[in-house]
């Protein structure tokens, strides 16, 4: 306005400057503003539409490579917005699904970080040494986005994506990386640390329960993708979403899926698996970026909560309250699960000037009491997990592994730096997935770091957990997935 009102420019330069204004408003927008604010005034990054359209190119390409052609009805869309509640399956993919080997049929993998959530393969031996200049995928294609893990049963993989301004759940061919269907809907989470959803899908009895990063919680049948149920679990439960977006994977436990969308009264909700049917609520937390887990601590079998202040254990069937503790950071923030370490005690770490502590949980005989045996910082997992080997804890220390006596607290060594990465536990080696796309092999030993072998998997950032199933190694970030053979030979 004050350029236009200026008597001492031309016609010709207050254009010209008009332009440059323009542009440098272009560029604010993109390095300043918001995810969530660039998303509302429709703005989007021209690198993350060409992946879109590489993600589309792929999938049509593998449709048109099939034997034969996918019906009108079943196919997914070219423009990657397929129809809420329908089937993406290619008739010939259905057909190569149903066909699989009875050695695939397995459902080991069907939890966010394995069948315990603790990190942990432990379905057969793999791997103790890998060639020196890496392991070679057995495939490796785009993906859309988010930080979604996988889930893998009955020789499938299931994720959560965003294509544009969908999420959707995808299922693919666990060897061949061959999408089946997808299930899509109107959701977009969009910040500064990365667009998409953020939680890992539950497979249960042939059906997957995802969460998206706004909240919304589908029941989907996993062999067509066909929806069965959904709710939108924050909304109903006067929950606000978190500032990174709903992440915690729903836990099935017995005929319910719990589900943490940090409401008044309704901080924990179980519905029913089979019907979405609320069954109860509890507390009124707010809510944190680590999933519920199912344990038996103190003789007692209960769901372990961490929120976003303290650590709680809730009866199984009502919901109620049997103990807490404090477990609170300077930024209020939880992400790290905790690891059952023996029938009365846990292992949990934060980031965020926290550390790490042993909780001890006893009956009291009118119920239940909780304390930390010891609370140092030797091991600060800030939005990773770590993992427990033959007493000891192996973990990301802000992104430098390190190694804890879990009963004392004593730290062994802190050794490679991989950034905030991921770490599973396999064969009595840690798998580390770097954040900059490394995956490196490592010994579980409390006597010192060692590093077996390390090499480029993934291009880029990564912060998804990778996943293990049949001895294939899943890995993806927000842009690429890819399957490594690992299995012993």
């Amino acid at each position: 306005m004050l350029l236009w009102a200026s008597p001492h420019f031309e016609t010709q330069r207050k254009i010209l400057g008009s332009m440059l204004i323009a542009a440098l408003m272009g560029a604010y927008v993109f390095i300043v503003v918001p995810g969530p604010i660039r998303s509302f005034l429709g703005v989007r990054g021209s690198s993350t539409e060409a992946h879109y359209d590489e993600v589309e190119r792929h999938r049509a390409s593998q449709r048109a490579s099939e034997p034969a052609a996918a019906s009108a009805e079943n196919a997914p869309s070219s423009a990657g917005e397929p129809a809420v509640g329908s089937s993406a399956t290619p008739a010939a993919a259905k057909s190569e699904a149903d066909a699989k080997p009875a050695k695939l049929i397995r459902n080991y993998w069907t939890d966010f970080r394995g069948p315990k959530r603790d990190g942990r393969y432990d379905e057969m031996p793999v791997l103790t040494q890998w060639p020196s200049a890496g392991l070679s995928p057995v495939w490796r294609q785009p993906i859309g986005g988010g930080y979604s893990s996988f889930t893998i049963a009955e020789g499938r993989a299931y994720t959560i994506e965003q294509r544009r301004r969908q999420e959707l759940v995808a299922a693919y061919d666990l060897e061949t990386g061959r999408e089946l269907w997808v299930h899509p809907w109107d959701a977009e989470f969009t910040d500064e640390m990365g667009d998409g959803p953020r939680a890992t899908p539950t497979w249960n009895e042939g059906r997957l329960y995802a969460l998206g990063g706004t909240g919304i919680l589908h029941c989907i049948e996993a062999k067509s993708g066909k929806l069965i149920w959904s709710r939108d679990v924050l909304k109903e439960n006067g929950g606000s979403n978190l500032q990174w977006g709903t992440a915690a994977s729903p836990l099935v436990v017995d005929d319910k899926v719990i589900v943490t969308p940090g409401g008044s009264g309704k901080s924990i909700v179980a519905y029913n698996k089979l019907t979405g049917v609320p069954v109860w609520q509890s507390l009124s937390d707010r809510s944190s970026y680590t999933s519920p887990m199912l344990a038996t601590l103190a003789g007692k079998r209960q769901v372990i909560v961490v929120t976003a202040t303290r650590v709680v254990g809730l009866d199984v069937d009502s919901g109620s309250l049997l103990w807490g503790i404090l477990w609170d950071t300077q930024m209020g923030i939880n992400i790290s699960q905790p690891i059952i370490v023996n029938e009365n005690r846990f292992f949990i770490s934060a980031g965020y000037g926290k550390g790490a502590a042993l909780v001890e949980i006893t009956s009291t005989g009118s119920g239940y009491a909780a304390r930390s045996v010891w609370q140092n910082n030797s091991m600060k997992n800030k939005f990773n997990s770590s993992v427990l080997h033959e007493g000891y804890v192996y973990g990301l220390d802000e992104g430098i592994l390190t190694c804890v006596n879990v009963e004392t607290g004593e730290r062994k060594w802190k050794g490679g730096r991989y950034g905030y990465g991921q770490v599973l536990l396999a064969s009595g080696r840690l798998i580390v997935m770097s954040d900059n796309g490394d995956l490196a092999l490592v010994k579980a030993s409390p006597d010192q770091y060692s590093e077996i072998s390390r090499f480029a998997a993934l291009e880029g950032k990564c912060w998804n957990y990778p996943a293990i199933a049949n001895g294939l190694l899943l890995v993806r970030n927000q842009t690429q997935m890819a399957c490594y053979n690992i299995a012993a030979r």
